[in-house]
């Protein structure tokens, strides 16, 4: 499918050593770049997060302390990483609240001024929630999540 874009956006997931945007560090940045020609850049980035990488983020991510620990730091890969986000809309699965707050934080953490004006930003988290209509849990259902089939 071809994309109709003014500009670069970039659809990127990251995986971390906890939830607390604030707190927690990146392990792992995967993104695919589309460009308005129709061109593509993917990368998946590993870094090493200078701290334990909690049971319950590598019972979800598979990634503990030993897969990242020759890994770069975030902080040596932080300006070349903000030259390839620079002047690109953002997208990603529950982006908004998780992604984008934590890239941020890395990024002022790291010493760069990240300037996030004009950034459009596509959480398609919220797309799937108001096309995907949910049954309420009915007494017994085994599922707590129940979807309409059309």
């Amino acid at each position: 499918m071809q994309l109709l874009l003014k500009r670069p956006i970039i659809f990127f997931d990251i995986e971390a050593t906890g939830l607390n945007v604030a707190s927690d560090r990146i392990v792992e940045l995967c993104y695919i770049k589309c460009f308005p020609n129709g061109t593509e850049e993917i990368k998946t980035l590993r870094f090493n997060p200078e701290r334990h990488i909690s049971e319950e983020a590598s019972a979800v991510n598979g990634i503990f302390d030993d897969d990242v620990k020759s890994c770069p730091l975030f902080k040596d890969m932080a300006e070349e990483l903000a030259t390839t986000f620079q002047s690109c809309d953002f997208a990603g699965f529950n982006s908004n609240h998780f992604d984008i707050p934590l890239l941020i934080e890395e990024f002022i953490r790291a010493g760069i001024n990240f300037d996030i004006t004009g950034i459009n930003f596509v959480d398609v988290q919220g797309i799937f929630h108001k096309m995907e209509k949910r049954m309420p849990q009915q007494k017994g259902s085994p599922s707590k999540h129940l979807f309409y089939i059309s």
